[in-house]
């Protein structure tokens, strides 16, 4: 893969995941989030940790399943890994929060991380098929 193609694969990944996940953050669960983790929330959102967030994010998927996906020429192989990238990354952070938060809700870790699954997959995909145009 050449470093322009890797570009564009990661920049499809990248505006996949920005346009879901602030959908998701900012209309679709927001109520629901601000409802459940009222009292842990920031007023403010602090962007820098939230961009880097993104941005090393969608390396990982890039490396751990759109780059895979792409040497099998599978999208369903890249649909799977991203899920379970999704979900194991997402866990990580809603297992811990529920073992050191005292009052973390469950019921948001369970779609935090079912979230987690089907963005992640959605974003292997999106880079997954960037990837595949690219190369022709």
């Amino acid at each position: 893969m050449t470093f322009s193609i890797g570009l564009r694969i990661y920049g499809a990944a990248l505006a996949t995941l920005l346009l879901l996940d602030l959908a998701w953050l900012g209309l679709v669960a927001r109520a629901f989030y601000q409802r459940e983790l009222a009292p842990l929330l920031r007023p403010d959102v602090q962007w820098a940790p939230a961009v880097l967030f993104y941005l090393v994010f969608v390396g990982g998927v890039l490396l751990f399943a759109i780059a895979p996906a792409l040497a099998s020429g599978s999208l369903g192989r890249a649909v799977l890994l991203g899920a379970c990238l999704g979900a194991l990354a997402y866990a990580t952070y809603d297992l811990t929060s529920l073992a050191l938060i005292r009052g973390f809700p469950l019921r948001v870790a369970i779609i935090d991380i079912l979230w987690g699954a089907s963005l992640t997959a959605a974003v292997a995909a999106a880079g997954f098929l960037a990837g595949r145009a690219a190369t022709g």
